[in-house]
């Protein structure tokens, strides 16, 4: 088709288009128009200032977008200041560009009918996007580059604990964050170690609750532009105090298994220790007896069998306690009242010299349940966490012995305190293991601790210690009080 009948038919058009189409100047000057309003006024306006020609005033009125037009070099759409019965909504002005000049504008009416539709489906999407972030599962807060907080929405509320009018009236985002965290997501937002592209992802920091509280938080940050301007930022968060202590729990089991297939095996190691030293020990006892009674010996002599003999005898416990700690003794499991079992093994070790100045509170609690267990074998691991406790606390101190139901009323605890020097941080995971002892030479066999833990996990529960150095230890004991059918009768394994 020839170029001139291409823009005869264009030209066509546009006057065909019930709108007017104005290209105006940067100096005002009507260049061209078309619409059926303009007819044969064509040739009467162009080179005339639209404002006088349209308008009928003598400067370009207060709501013209062409000023915003050639400062900027974007569209712009603005409403009409002009009579409201003339239905004339707004103004859209486009620029035309020679090179990088803006060489010339057009302006194009719309009616309000138009325009009232698309400020409704505005509205409708606005609407439907605020009500996603409001309802979001995830925290949701936005701020002004100069911190104004704008989006506060319901989950941000809860893990906060501001209200919605009181966060987007008083707070800044940097109320949000404690110390300079918020000047550090910041930071890294713009970093380079982060790519530099103003998004964060999984940024773990923590948010200043209006309680004071810390509450640590995953966040998924961004920074809002508007061309290359920074105009806000939006983060979105999670709260994870639940998920740390579900870590946090996983990694106690961890550590519990651990340590238990770690008892297992050196209590099968201890178990044949134990059994091979038994034979030889009896003999050295039983002829070092023989000697005594049917030779006569000096003096000397004497006391060096009688060495023997204690040495041996010494010998003899620590396979005792080997053979307890290897649990290759008989059980006989019956509902017990703890209350009891602690009373008696109290009453049996309260009137000993090391007891003499240990002030004991008793805080048992009444009518507690029985527990199914070995008596002899609590008794054994109460008397040896006791012990443990008045040896700490060098002959004085406070002993505090307290029993309780746990919340979902299966477990029974018992706790107990000392008043002693405590146990050092990276010494406190080491305890419970076997010949472990921080005391001297001589003055035990290390088998204490690692028995209890035997004791009662043989018992089907658990044994834990906490403790700060110089603010004495407590030793926190589980016992179920029920016990699940293994396959053998209620007497043994």
């Amino acid at each position: 088709m020839d170029t001139d009948i291409a823009q005869k038919y264009l030209l066509r058009a546009l006057d065909a288009f019930n709108k007017r189409v104005i290209v105006v100047s940067p100096e005002f000057k009507v260049l061209a128009a078309s619409g059926q309003s303009i007819g044969s006024r064509q040739t009467e306006i162009v080179g005339k200032p639209c404002h006088e020609v349209f308008k009928d005033l003598p400067a370009p009125c207060e709501n013209c977008p062409m000023g915003e037009v050639m400062a900027t070099g974007r569209p712009s759409l603005r409403g009409s200041q002009g009579d409201p019965e003339e239905r004339m909504a707004c103004l859209y002005c486009y620029p035309i560009f020679s090179g990088k000049k803006v060489e010339a504008l057009v302006m194009m009416d719309f009616d309000l009918p138009i325009l009232e539709g698309l400020e409704e489906k505005l509205h409708r999407s606005s609407a439907f996007l605020r009500s996603l972030i409001l309802s979001s599962v995830d925290g949701v807060i936005a701020a002004e580059k100069t911190g104004k907080i704008l989006i506060f929405n319901d989950a941000a509320v809860e893990i906060c604990g501001y209200g919605v009018d009181e966060a987007l009236n008083r707070l800044e985002i940097r109320d949000i964050y404690p110390g300079d965290a918020a000047r550090e997501v910041m930071r890294k937002l713009r970093s380079e170690e982060y790519g530099g592209r103003g998004k964060l992802k999984g940024y773990r920091v923590d948010l200043l609750r209006k309680d004071g509280e810390l509450i640590p938080i995953s966040l998924n940050a961004a920074i809002v532009y508007e061309g290359d301007r920074e105009v806000a930022t939006i983060g979105f968060f999670n709260d994870l105090r639940e998920t740390l202590r579900m870590k946090e729990a996983l990694e106690k089991t961890q550590i519990q298994l651990l340590q238990s297939e770690k008892m297992a095996s050196l209590g099968k190691l201890a178990a044949g220790v134990a059994h091979q030293l038994n034979n030889p020990l009896g003999g050295i006892t039983l002829f070092a007896k023989l000697v005594l009674e049917e030779y006569e010996l000096e003096e000397g002599v004497q006391e060096d069998l009688q060495r023997i003999l204690k040495d041996a005898q010494r010998c003899r416990d620590t396979v005792k306690e080997l053979l307890e700690f290897a649990r290759q003794t008989r059980q006989e499991m019956r509902p017990h009242d703890i209350n009891q079992a602690i009373s008696r093994t109290l009453f049996l070790l309260e009137n000993q010299a090391i007891f003499q100045n240990i002030d004991i509170e008793k805080n048992l609690a009444p009518d507690l349940p029985l527990v199914p267990a070995d008596i002899q074998q609590l008794n054994h691991m109460f008397m040896n966490i006791i012990l443990n406790a008045v040896e700490a606390m060098e002959g004085k101190g406070k002993l505090t012995l307290k029993t309780t139901l746990s919340s979902n009323r299966e477990r029974l605890l018992i706790e107990i305190s000392d008043t002693g020097s405590g146990i050092p941080e990276d010494i406190l995971p080491q305890i419970f293991e076997p010949f472990f002892t921080t005391k001297e030479d001589g003055k035990g066999t290390g088998l204490g601790l690692s028995l209890v833990y035997s004791i009662v996990e043989n018992q089907g529960g658990s044994v834990t210690a906490r403790s700060q150095p110089g603010e004495g230890t407590t030793f926190l004991i589980e016992l179920p009080l029920t016990r699940e059918d293994n396959g053998g009768d209620e007497h043994g394994k």
